[in-house]
């Protein structure tokens, strides 16, 4: 979450995951993936700085979680398991056992 200040003068807190697109247009212009448009006070150049900073936390907030659960290796190992199905986050292990057609 970042705070951003709309134009007239209110801040507010964004989800930056949200945000698809900012643009300069003078006014800085978020796009959001429902295809919500915000404009904002801050620039662009301000609105990245956000989030970068917000995600360095999240990462470090991770890591040293990660440390007390095996570590942050395990947990990578874990996350570059495949599956067969990019939607499929927990796989079957029964699904393996029948034959395959094809």
């Amino acid at each position: 979450m970042i705070a951003v200040t709309r134009l007239n003068g209110n801040g507010m807190v964004l989800n930056s995951d949200l945000i698809k697109t900012a643009e300069a247009s003078p006014d800085t212009m978020l796009t959001l993936i429902n295809g919500e448009k915000l404009i904002v006070r801050e620039t662009c150049a301000e609105v990245m700085e956000r989030v970068i900073t917000y995600r360095a936390r999240l990462l470090a907030r991770v890591a040293q979680h990660s440390e007390a659960h095996g570590g942050f290796e395990r947990m990578a190992a874990v996350a570059s398991l495949g599956v067969e199905d990019e939607y499929q986050v927990f796989p079957d292990p029964e699904a393996n056992l029948s034959p395959r057609r094809g």
